[in-house]
Parts: C-alpha cells; sequence; structure tokens
C-alpha cells in the first residue's frame, strides 16, 4: 500500500472543520443577538432633559410597580421610523413605553412625534448619548422591557416589527410580569 502524504490529507481536514464551524453557528438560537450584561441587573440611573412640553421621567418611574418598556429613538434615525406604528400599536394596547431621544436636535424630536403619533407615556432626550453609555446602547432604535421592581428582562436592538413584537417583546413582558408576581 503506498504511503500518504500528511499534505493530501489537511485540505479535506481543513474543509471538515470549517463546516462543522458554520453548522455550529447556523444552529446557534439568535445569532443576531448582541450580548446584554445589564439583563437581570437594576435599570442605570437617568440623567435626561425635557423635550419640549412632554413628560420626563427618571429612574424612579422605571421601578414603581408594573411591567413597561424604554425605546431611544431619533429623529434621524430611519429604523425608527420603520418601528413606529408597532409601538403606537402597542402602546393602544395598553402597553406603557417609555421614550427617550437620543442624540437628537429637540425640534426635530418634537416635529417626529408631532407627525407619526406619541406612543410614549413620557418623553425625555438624552442630548449627549451619555444615559445610553451606562444602558449600554449599541443604536437606535433599542428597547429595553423592565419588569415592576426596575428589573431589565430583555434588551432589543433594532426595530421592533410585528414579527419581533410577537416573537421577543411580548414573550419578554410575560416574564417581566412573572418576575414582579
Amino acid at each position: 500500500m503506498p504511503k500518504v502524504s500528511p499534505m493530501l490529507l489537511l485540505p479535506p481536514v481543513l474543509f471538515a472543520a470549517l463546516a462543522a464551524m458554520f453548522l455550529w453557528g447556523m444552529g446557534r438560537d439568535n445569532p443576531d443577538a448582541l450580548p446584554y450584561a445589564r439583563e437581570g441587573q437594576p435599570v442605570s440611573a437617568l440623567n435626561l432633559t425635557r423635550l419640549g412640553d412632554y413628560e420626563p421621567f427618571g429612574v424612579e418611574v422605571l421601578k414603581q410597580p408594573g411591567v413597561k418598556l424604554v425605546n431611544y429613538w431619533a429623529s434621524w434615525c430611519a429604523p425608527c421610523r420603520v418601528e413606529h406604528p408597532t409601538l403606537m400599536k402597542m402602546a393602544e394596547n395598553g402597553i406603557p413605553i417609555y421614550g427617550i431621544n437620543y442624540k437628537d436636535e429637540p425640534q426635530n424630536g418634537i416635529k417626529f412625534l408631532n407627525e407619526l403619533g406619541n406612543p410614549f407615556r413620557r418623553v425625555a432626550a438624552d442630548p449627549t448619548g451619555r444615559n445610553a453609555l451606562e444602558w449600554g446602547l449599541y443604536g437606535v432604535p433599542e428597547t429595553y422591557v423592565i419588569d415592576g421592581n426596575g428589573t431589565v428582562v430583555l434588551r432589543f436592538a433594532g426595530p421592533i416589527t410585528t414579527r419581533i413584537y410577537e416573537s421577543t417583546i411580548l414573550p419578554a413582558i410575560e416574564k417581566a410580569r412573572a418576575n414582579t408576581q
């Protein structure tokens, strides 16, 4: 039997290793999910500014009983416009959403809400983005589900579509309700 050179075995072994890595990566639950170390932790402090005549809020509101969402958004953010109708439906269904206008000109944020509607119970601004850093924001839009104890149950980065609302946000709201009881 002829002796096989190790160099001839190298390409099939490398191919098999790469195929195994791809298969493993495809089998993960949510490959697009960004890691978030604050899930299960209390909400971070907030030092927000008033946006126009809207009633602002602070961390004390987020620690009150009941499940709530915090949504970072901006008028210059195209995905924020995409998710806005879903936020409006959520608010119409009684889900309390608190909005934080991120690094935006106040008049542009106000114009955005006047044009598209206001789904937020309260709205404040984070003009410098300092609060966003404390919350671990990757970019807008980004939504946090908070339980009645003021604990972050879920952070979702990206626009909330109807599919995301049903598959990700609603289960997190139910989990937040269960945490509070």
